[in-house]
């Protein structure tokens, strides 16, 4: 967590994401990400424009959306692109709750002969956290309605996609993809101090020089760093948790049966790799409960 020590800026900070991908003079890399990430559904996009990104209630008492990015395309198809720093526990529901407003605001704009036709949404997650359910090995995943037994795609306007970052684990020496070369870029931009050969492509050029802190105005490195404590909260709230978590497990969540079989084990002097492998529990939890 050295982002103020990094050359370039946190993407995962809101001021650093909004800075890459938010601003009309840094809207070629917005563009330039859709496409990779979107050419095999939506074609290429020639242009976008931005739209305001806070979206008001339909009525008293609804509530409101704010989101990180919100844009359309030359054919008025409608993108929101959310970078998400933490697990959330309903950020699914969140973003099926947030690919209404579009859909509603296209009903907003049509006269009384409209004939329901939609413009197609896409809502993009950009992940700091890994689904708990989810595949160890797929990183990225595309969800639109299908048709249950056929597995066919029974609309194709509504599309969701999620990218667990994390699970991203490609050097610069293996990407061999422009939407690889994205990924390692929005991942690991504050760790890096040069640009890699891999990278020096006018796009990613632009990028990293966007990015720079010490071309930061006096009130941006502000924001900026406002925007990492934010972040840095939000980390060290998701470890705590985390640790309190495990605490919690070995006191409770464990069942007893597996409990009483571990304590008979380490009774015995069983080798911790041994217990582990037995028991399916991590080394730090059995030495924690030795230790107890």
């Amino acid at each position: 967590m050295s982002d103020f020590h990094s050359k370039y800026i946190n993407p995962f900070t809101d001021y650093g994401f909004k800075k890459l991908f938010g601003e009309e003079p840094n809207k070629d890399l917005l563009l330039d990400f859709l496409n990779e990430l979107l050419k095999d559904q939506a074609g290429i996009i020639t242009e976008i424009s931005y739209l305001p990104n806070e979206k008001l209630p339909f009525s008293v008492g609804d509530r409101r959306a704010i989101f990180d990015i919100y844009c359309k395309n030359e054919k008025g198809e409608q993108f929101i692109v959310e970078m998400q720093k933490a697990e959330q526990k309903f950020f699914k529901d969140r973003t099926i709750f947030y690919s209404t407003f579009p859909i509603q605001e296209q009903a907003r704009n049509k006269n009384k002969f409209w004939n329901f036709e939609l413009k197609a949404v896409y809502t993009i997650g950009i992940l700091d956290f890994i689904f708990e359910e989810s595949d160890p090995e797929k990183y990225r995943h595309d969800v639109k309605l299908i048709e249950r037994e056929t597995k066919e795609v029974f609309y194709n306007k509504l599309t969701y996609i999620y990218l667990e970052m994390p699970k991203f684990q490609k050097t610069e020496k293996e990407l061999k993809t422009r939407f690889e070369k994205w990924l390692f870029v929005l991942k690991n931009l504050s760790k890096l101090e040069r640009i890699p050969p891999e990278l020096k492509e006018q796009i990613f050029l632009k990028l990293f020089k966007t990015a720079e802190i010490a071309k930061l105005k006096p009130d941006e490195y502000k924001q900026y760093e406002a925007s990492v404590n934010a972040y840095r909260d939000i980390f060290n709230i998701k470890n705590t948790a985390f640790e309190k978590g495990i605490e919690k497990g070995i006191e409770k969540g464990i069942k007893k049966e597996k409990l009483e079989s571990v304590k008979k084990m380490l009774v015995k002097g069983l080798e911790v790799n041994l217990i582990a492998d037995v028991t399916g529990l991590t080394k730090e939890e059995i030495e924690k409960l030795r230790n107890k």
